[in-house]
């Protein structure tokens, strides 16, 4: 389970096994959300993270896109 990066006790990984398209977990406590990356940023599921929490993942999803893009393509080559 690649971690991409950690900040504000949110956790931003994927599975080794991955498909596309490009797509990254969080998990922060018991909650758990999973983002879709292209063509846009946008919440595909989640677990136990309330509507702010969401928000802020999405914040920090938007501001490290290129972090989570170029380590998928490192690890997925």
């Amino acid at each position: 389970m690649p971690k991409i990066f950690e900040k504000e006790g949110y956790r931003f990984f994927f599975y080794g096994n991955e498909h596309s398209p490009i797509h990254v977990h969080v998990r922060h406590g018991a909650g758990e959300a999973v983002f879709a990356i292209d063509p846009e940023v946008d919440l595909r599921e989640a677990v136990a993270l309330n509507t702010r929490q969401l928000s802020r993942v999405k914040e920090l999803i938007n501001e490290h896109v290129e972090v989570i893009r170029q380590a998928w393509h490192e690890h997925f080559r």
